[in-house]
């Protein structure tokens, strides 16, 4: 038994990465994969002699499609972001298996791509079933034969499957997140400029900062007090911020991490009479000319759970 858990545990950072992307939730990964352990223990595979991932890997995208299916019949209170994960070489997110198999196709979208907020929130207009053939195939470089005996389909139906998730990921594929330093550096400096301009209330300067089209998403997750709809407009979204920024207690701590392979902003001992969040995420997408196009936060304790 000793030999079978130290064989499972080698393959829990690649199980990891594969239901976060799966669900978009960091909390969610963590159940997913102890599930597929239990499975393992209590059920394990009749063929021994066998690699053991390909099994492990067909019961975390069961358990994942499941979850997803249930997730969609439940809804959701408020628009969904992803739950934020660190992305720095110990955090099981940055975690890259080799690949399958010597014949698989290169990859369409790069790993650490796939984890950025970006990506994950194009994912949310697949299927679970176009979800699990698109990250097999296109991002875990899975050939077509083994990503059809993971989902224990034909490889006809993996084709069809995976012509149609790309389909949907058309108007992603427009604009990339291609995580380049350029990209990573500008999006560091709107982030210390937002920061310094909300601190001093400079709402000319804050204005300037914004897109005219900014989106803005926040996730409570029905726990924490946020907007219900998406709000978009350079004006709509300088008002939402200054606003919220004036009933925000004074002693708030900022701290600059790298979260889904971006700069991003971690609030810690918040005290907000219009949110009742001590702590959340803020995340930010920029245009080719510096400015913010998308800013989101990510408030929902359930959220946070990957963030120490």
């Amino acid at each position: 038994m000793a030999t079978f858990v130290e064989a499972l545990e080698t393959d829990r950072r690649v199980l990891w990465g594969l239901c976060y992307r799966m669900t978009g939730n960091a909390a969610d990964a963590d159940d997913l994969v102890q599930e597929t352990f239990v499975r393992a223990i209590v059920k394990p595979p009749r063929r021994t002699d066998e690699p053991l991932r390909p099994w492990l890997v067909r019961v975390a995208i069961n358990l994942s499609r499941d979850l997803l299916r249930r997730r969609k019949r439940e809804g959701y209170i408020g628009p969904w972001l992803p739950s934020p994960v660190p992305t720095d070489e110990e955090s099981p997110a940055s975690y890259e298996p080799p690949a399958p198999g010597e014949d698989s196709p290169v990859a369409r979208y790069d790993l650490k791509e796939s984890i950025s907020f970006a990506f994950l929130l194009a994912l949310e207009a697949l299927t679970p079933s176009q979800r699990a053939v698109l990250l097999l195939r296109d991002v875990f470089d899975y050939s077509t034969s083994e990503t059809a005996e993971a989902l224990a389909i034909t490889e006809v139906n993996a084709k069809v499957i995976l012509l149609r998730a790309r389909h949907k990921m058309k108007e992603y594929d427009k604009d990339p997140a291609i995580l380049t330093p350029e990209r990573q550096e500008a999006t560091r400096r709107a982030l210390e400029q937002f920061l310094l301009y909300l601190s001093t209330r400079d709402a000319a300067r804050l204005e300037q900062l914004l897109a005219e089209d900014v989106l803005s998403l926040s996730d409570g997750g029905g726990v924490m007090n946020a907007a219900l709809k998406p709000i978009r407009g350079r004006d709509r979204v300088l008002r939402l911020i200054l606003g919220l920024a004036a009933k925000s207690g004074a002693e708030a701590r900022f701290a600059f991490r790298v979260l889904n392979s971006l700069p991003a902003v971690l609030v810690d001992d918040l005290r907000s009479v219009t949110t009742n969040a001590t702590r959340y995420t803020i995340h930010i997408e920029v245009d080719d000319a510096g400015r913010i196009s998308c800013l989101h936060a990510v408030l929902a304790p359930r959220k946070l759970s990957a963030i120490r």
